[in-house]
């Protein structure tokens, strides 16, 4: 099977120019100017189009059972989603409560997505206990090629680990040459904060974000540092959000930690007015439950940081935390109290429309930062490059040809995820992915998904950070 994708403006992390790109099987075998064209090949030709290294997607949950309830989402349709999205890697987080097995939860996520999957996916395992059966544990899934922790500092007596286990997990991540995510925010600060609210009848999701203000956030980053610090491990902080957040980690890089920042989307382009819409504000009731997600979306004022701190790289990725959740029976059992809506934004399928709209479109950050933002980086922390994330001779011939010159509006009449609303339900978007291919076989043309489910692979990963 061969692809010849013609005359594009080729962009990566760290080049870009007008070319071709020949692809054998799951493999770009080629890079030039007017290449042959083989006899048996499918060509797209790019003219005047942008195309891409397929899109990384770090931070992902799929298959989550959450404050009482599921996400909405399986592979079948974020991974459809996804992709219509340019989207071709999925990094999923495991979340097991503290009394689950953790290689059985292990074994349980990845079946959800092997077979039925359409882009490719990886994990990161969530540690949520460490006891003495836990070292074995987690080299098993380490062997099994998933090469990236997960620690909650949040979510007291559920997710949450304690300092003992938080310090175990990162030195057995040291031990083991694997990276550490982590939600970071103080969970007896946020625990303490929700009850004063409750208390004092603040109930509805305007409070969320009171709850776990930015201090609580910048306070857990700088605990993870800490630990990090005096374990040598590496450290990737999630879905961070403020100004706080990303100077603690700057801080202790400069310290020597080994330590990179994401930031998601949702945080880029909306602000904490979208969580106290209701009646008082013209929206429909009880509607801001809709944007609530922990960390929270936060003050307009943040902003313009995190828009900076992606320019200058001092964050190194942008993801979605793709959180699945309606909003009639699931948001809307947090009705009365706030603590009990299920957290999370769907926004995978609209990641890179919304970060090339108001990135790129509006001169905050250039082409080669959105692909090293949105995949090289990714690819490169979490053991995939150069397999993934540019486009080179010898990669997986993953690869998105976007037309700039299409606009859009995004809706839940159209979008594939699984949930009855759209977080940027009306919004006008710069851009459409016209071909998106996973190992050189195209998934998407003219915007539409046209591949096969089942054809994600499981990405093995080995040990990179030692």
């Amino acid at each position: 099977m061969s692809l010849l994708i013609k005359n594009g403006q080729v962009v990566t992390a760290t080049d870009s120019f007008v070319g071709d790109i020949h692809c054998q099987g799951e493999t770009i075998v080629a890079l030039g100017r007017d290449l042959a064209v083989p006899a048996d090949a499918t060509v797209i030709d790019a003219t005047g189009k942008l195309v891409f290294p397929g899109f990384i997607d770090p931070h992902v949950h799929i298959y989550l059972p959450f404050m009482g309830t599921y996400a909405k989402d399986t592979y079948d349709s974020a991974s459809r989603a996804a992709l219509v999205g340019g989207t071709t890697t999925l990094i999923e987080m495991v979340c097991p409560g503290r009394a689950e097995d953790p290689v059985q939860a292990y074994h349980q996520w990845k079946a959800k997505a092997e077979g039925t999957s359409a882009c490719d996916f990886a994990f990161h395992m969530g540690v949520t206990r460490f006891d003495e059966s836990t070292p074995a544990a987690m080299r098993e899934i380490v062997a099994d090629g998933t090469a990236s922790f997960k620690v909650f500092l949040a979510y007291k007596g559920a997710l949450g680990v304690d300092d003992d286990e938080l310090y175990q997990t990162l030195k057995l991540a040291k031990e083991l040459g694997v990276i550490v995510t982590a939600h970071c925010e103080n969970e007896s600060l946020v625990a303490k904060l929700q009850a004063e609210l409750l208390a004092s009848g603040k109930t509805g999701p305007e409070w969320h974000e009171p709850s776990r203000p930015v201090q609580v956030e910048t306070e857990g980053v700088r605990h993870l540092m800490t630990f990090a610090e005096l374990t040598g491990a590496h450290v990737y902080v999630v879905h961070t959000s403020c100004k706080g957040a990303v100077h603690a980690a700057t801080e202790a890089r400069l310290r020597g930690v080994n330590a990179w920042v994401e930031t998601v989307i949702p945080y880029l382009v909306l602000d904490d007015t979208a969580a106290q819409r209701g009646p008082a504000t013209g929206h429909a009731d009880f509607e801001g439950a809709k944007f609530v997600m922990s960390p929270p979306i936060r003050a307009a004022r943040h902003q313009p940081f995190l828009w900076d701190a992606l320019r200058s790289r001092a964050v190194s990725t942008v993801a979605t935390d793709h959180a699945p959740f309606d909003f009639q029976g699931q948001k809307e059992m947090g009705r009365g109290d706030f603590t009990k809506i299920p957290n999370g934004i769907p926004s995978v399928e609209h990641r890179i429309r919304l970060l090339y709209t108001h990135g790129v479109a509006t001169g905050r950050i250039d082409l080669n930062t959105f692909v090293d933002a949105a995949s090289t980086q990714a690819a490169k922390l979490f053991g995939l490059f150069p397999r993934k994330g540019t486009i080179a001779v010898g990669a997986d011939a993953d690869l998105v040809v976007y037309d700039p010159g299409v606009e859009e509006t995004l809706s839940a009449e159209t979008h594939l995820m699984a949930t009855d609303y759209d977080a940027f339900e009306g919004w006008r978007v710069q851009g459409r992915c016209e071909a998106v291919t996973v190992r050189g076989e195209v998934m998407v043309r003219d915007g539409k998904f046209v591949g096969q489910l089942g054809h994600g692979q499981f990405l093995k990963r080995q040990p990179t950070h030692f």
